[in-house]
Order: structure tokens, then C-alpha cells, then sequence
């Protein structure tokens, strides 16, 4: 399957955004891990609706202005990973979850290491919040984005929250 692309300039570095016909399928780091999101080709499509959609709603978290974003998006990825993401997209913008929460809320309490991977895995960055994602003891873990990219959104969401 081919898919659309296109490069943006953010606060925290170039982003890829990347999506099929219908939703956003990736928000990838310019020094991003090709095998940690396998995407297939791509093709780059400025003008594409989900990608110029998806760009102007990261503007707008960006300048303080949007805490919730619309977009349609298509994850791919095991069941488990899935359950995951979806569990990312519930922590509510400036706060934070530990993985022994995620996993948790996941009925999997056990699975906190298993729940670290999926989270390390998440293609859709910055929208699906892996950043709000923090070990027990409050210190700030492993992100695809790099750790001071994780502490610079923590901040600005907290930064933001009651404006």
C-alpha cells in the first residue's frame, strides 16, 4: 500500500506525518528508527487533506490553542499494541500515567514491560500522547523523540493547561 507524506517544521524538529486515503497513519521523528514504525512506500504528497489536516491541528497545539485533536487515525499494530495506543489517547492533556497504570487500565497488570514496548512503538506521535507516559517514580523514560523532546512537551503542556 502506498501511502502519502510530508516533511513540517515544529517547536520539537521536523516531523514526517504520513497517511492512507482516509486517516493519519504516523507522526515520525526526523532521526526516527525505520524499523521502529514499518511504513512501506511512500510518496510525498503536500497538498494531501489528512496531512495539510494534520499539520494545521499540531500548529495549533503548538501555540497553545488546540488540547484535543480531531483527526481520524489508523493504527496498525498487534491487538495488544492497539489497546495501548487507545489507552495513550485517554491521558488528559498536562497530566501524566505511569506504565503500571496503562497496563492497568488494559486489565493486564502485569504486562508494564510489555506495555513499555507498545508505547515505544506508537506511530503517532505528539497526537497519540506516549510523551505523558512516565516511570513509577515520576522520572521521565525512554521516548522515539529523545528524552529532552519528552520533557520539553510535559513542560509546555503544563505550561498551557489552565490558559
Amino acid at each position: 500500500m502506498n501511502r502519502a507524506c510530508k516533511w513540517i517544521d515544529s517547536p520539537v524538529g521536523r516531523l514526517k506525518l504520513v497517511a492512507d486515503d482516509k486517516a493519519l497513519v504516523a507522526v515520525l521523528w526526523a532521526n526516527d528508527d525505520p524499523a521502529r514504525v514499518r511504513l512501506g512506500a511512500l510518496s510525498e504528497e503536500p497538498t494531501h487533506p489528512v496531512l495539510c489536516n494534520t499539520e494545521r491541528q499540531l500548529d495549533e497545539y503548538f501555540a497553545g490553542e488546540r488540547r484535543l485533536f480531531d483527526l481520524a487515525l489508523a493504527f496498525h499494530g498487534t491487538a495488544f499494541q492497539q489497546r495501548v495506543w487507545q489507552a495513550l489517547l485517554g491521558i488528559p492533556y498536562g497530566e501524566t500515567m505511569t506504565y503500571a497504570g496503562i497496563a492497568r487500565q488494559i486489565g493486564k497488570p502485569a504486562a508494564v514491560r510489555a506495555v513499555g514496548a507498545a508505547n515505544g512503538r506508537n506511530p503517532i506521535s505528539i497526537i497519540t500522547p506516549c510523551h505523558r507516559v512516565i516511570g513509577a517514580n515520576g522520572q521521565l523514560t525512554g521516548f522515539a523523540g529523545g528524552i529532552e523532546t519528552k520533557r520539553y512537551l510535559l513542560a509546555f503542556e503544563a505550561g498551557h493547561r489552565f490558559e
